[in-house]
């Protein structure tokens, strides 16, 4: 059984129970894990996997699957699979029909999201975003109709280009720069994206890992013919007071605009 484990930091007794149990735990750095399982004064054999090695070690650790071993994946901060390669991990053992349970633990993805003030409602996760400037404004360019917020997981080193990009696509959104979620020194700015281009391109990287928000893309206006059409409809049955109210709330346009277009459809003078 393959069995992926959140943050050690913020550790469940169920969690504790599993990690008793298996067989072995697998790493991101054994080192960390290390520390973390001393103090719960677990013995379990730890040993790495990670982006250096996960191509490496997979078909071993398939191997002892279906030997019938047990074996836990654990992560140094945040939910694991999420952009990194535990995925392969479970994606293998799925195809091998090798039960796969999941303990989450705390997300930066979601931590980010709650704390940031931008809609929730949907929300797209879009990992890291290409190294250079040319590939990622094409990648914006492609998430720019998105309808929802999006999220994004960047570097230090690359934060400062990566929101001067997102700005020069996506226009000013309103956004927010995460940095160390689920952890200790946790930090968020929220911002329009020119504030925060601007912010973080005149002082140095930050430190830590960094979660990068954008908020959806603004309502398109609901063109005249639009609202004539609705208006018309609702005429029908409505008075022009309540109409204008009804096609006000749907369009999100001016009542004012609204009001002005339903005096035509109807003829009336706003005895003005």
């Amino acid at each position: 059984m393959a069995t992926p484990i959140g943050n050690l930091g913020d550790i469940t007794v169920r969690a504790l129970d599993i990690l008793n149990g298996v067989d072995t735990i697998l790493c991101e750095d054994t080192r960390v894990t290390r520390k973390l399982l001393s103090r719960y004064r677990i013995a379990t054999k730890t040993t790495a996997y990670n982006d250096h090695n996960a191509r490496r070690v997979l078909p071993k650790l398939m191997e002892r699957l279906n030997g019938g071993d047990s074996l836990a994946l654990v992560s140094d901060a945040g939910t694991p699979l999420i952009s990194d390669p535990g995925f392969r991990l479970v994606e293998a053992a799925i195809a091998g029909d090798i039960p796969v349970q999941t303990l989450p633990g705390p997300s930066a993805t979601i931590a980010g999201l709650v704390l940031s003030g931008l809609p929730t409602d949907g929300f797209f996760f879009a990992g890291f975003p290409p190294p250079r400037s040319a590939a990622r404004r094409r990648r914006f360019q492609e998430l720019a109709a998105v309808p929802g917020s999006l999220v994004f997981y960047e570097s230090p080193q690359r934060l400062a280009a990566c929101l001067e990009d997102l700005h020069a696509v996506l226009g000013d959104r309103p956004a927010a720069v995460a940095r160390e979620l689920t952890k200790l020194h946790e930090e968020l700015v929220r911002g329009p994206l020119a504030d925060l281009a601007e912010r973080y391109g005149t002082s140095d990287p930050p430190r830590g890992e960094i979660v990068l928000l954008v908020g959806p893309p603004p309502a398109a206006e609901v063109g005249d013919d639009a609202v004539q059409a609705a208006l018309t409809d609702a005429l029908k049955d409505l008075s022009l007071r309540d109409a204008v109210a009804q096609i006000t709330a749907v369009t999100g346009r001016a009542r004012r605009d609204v009001y002005r277009l339903a005096l035509e459809i109807s003829g009336e003078d706003d005895g003005g």
